[in-house]
């Protein structure tokens, strides 16, 4: 589930920036109308996620997450043949619905249902393993278009998703179900259930604090190269740059692992927030300091990168484990909400400001996030250990 998990979020999401210029180049549309493309993908994902949790809970995961991977390879081969802005949008409104099911989102509450005390294990690994999506995505785009053109590289990206990423989800998602140790709790359909959890304050600052993790990130990685290029930093500089964020993901996970006994999940993750901040103030500083970039993709990469594994485990231990996946469900409704808009709402900002100002939105957006989680843990009824 790892590996595939790395293939589907390379070929897929990261498609989406590592190829930006290369269509604004080529099919001549600006970056607003490409973005919203993307953003209207972000917000079908973020609508369809709590029915997706739902079917999980129910039982259904692995027929809904092989599923999505494949209906995916099939819209890229789509994607590979639109000449015009409508046919662009159609495709990604398609993909938006396979997001829905075979991103981290359906992944993690697959494992969670499955793994049960080994969750946090289980998640750690394979977003360890898809922490080098970017890393493939943005140099591998790059040698692609170079061998075949952007239409070719996404004829060869669908052939990856359907003959290497599907047959693992199906085999990983039914071997955990088989395997693991989960005694997950029936799911609840009663709606005072659903009501208690809407009515929660702690639900609604983890939510505000998402929505501040999609946009700070969103609106820095999905602009990252046209943002560099405006600071005439070199193209292979660039390439380089987002390349390395995959890794330096995996380095701050593992920095997790090395340090989780030692501090709280609360700690942890507000660390998060505190990187990412540092990593945008560096950014805003690179064009006079180069060498800042490098503070960015640490910082940057870092941070987001335990967020990941944060996200799914808070949500449990702050709002419980019973309706697991429709909880996260609904609490991905804004974070990829947040994360549809990004690419639109820095393509905005821009307009009106240049990339100064969607940086300095990134270091603001961080420091929401810092105050909203620290208020959900202090009061959620039970402890972040």
């Amino acid at each position: 589930m790892a590996v595939a998990e790395t293939l589907v979020w390379a070929a897929v999401y990261y498609s989406f920036p590592a190829l930006l210029l290369e269509w604004e180049r080529d099919l001549g549309w600006s970056k607003t109308e490409l973005s919203g493309a993307f953003t209207l993908a972000l917000v079908m994902s973020a609508l369809l996620a709590p029915l997706v949790g739902r079917i999980i809970d129910r039982g259904y995961g692995p027929r809904v997450f092989t599923g999505c991977a494949l209906a995916g390879a099939g819209l890229l081969v789509l994607l590979a043949g639109v000449t015009t802005p409508w046919q662009f949008y159609v495709v990604w409104l398609g993909l938006g619905v396979a997001m829905a099911g075979m991103l981290y989102e359906a992944c993690f509450a697959v494992l969670t249902r499955a793994m049960g005390s080994r969750r946090k294990q289980a998640i750690t690994i394979v977003t360890l393993v898809a922490g080098f999506a970017g890393t493939l995505a943005f140099p591998g785009a790059h040698a692609l278009v170079g061998l075949v053109g952007w239409r070719g590289t996404m004829r060869v990206l669908a052939a990856i998703v359907a003959l290497v990423a599907g047959p693992l989800i199906w085999f990983g998602s039914h071997t955990a179900e088989r395997h693991g140790d989960g005694q997950a709790p029936a799911a609840s359909h009663r709606a005072t259930d659903l009501a208690l959890t809407l009515r929660s304050p702690t639900f609604w600052l983890l939510a505000l604090g998402f929505v501040a993790i999609a946009l700070d990130h969103g609106v820095l990685l999905t602009h990252l190269l046209p943002l560099l290029d405006e600071r005439s930093m070199p193209s292979g500089t660039a390439v380089l740059a987002a390349s390395m964020i995959g890794p330096m993901q995996v380095a701050g996970r593992l920095a997790m692992i090395a340090t989780e006994r030692h501090v709280s999940t609360l700690h942890i993750f507000a660390a998060c927030f505190i990187a990412m901040g540092i990593a945008a103030m560096s950014l805003l500083e690179a064009s006079a300091y180069p060498v800042l970039l490098i503070s960015f993709v640490l910082f940057q990469g870092a941070g987001y990168g335990v967020t990941s594994i944060m996200r799914p485990v808070v949500i449990a231990e702050l709002l419980g484990h019973k309706n697991f996946g429709l909880i996260a469900g609904l609490l991905a409704v804004p974070f990829l909400g947040a994360a549809a808009a990004a690419p639109t709402v820095a393509a905005f900002i821009w307009r009106a400001g240049g990339y100064d100002t969607v940086i300095r939105f990134a270091v603001g957006a961080s420091g929401l996030g810092l105050i909203a989680l620290l208020g959900a843990a202090r009061l959620s009824t039970r402890i972040v250990d």
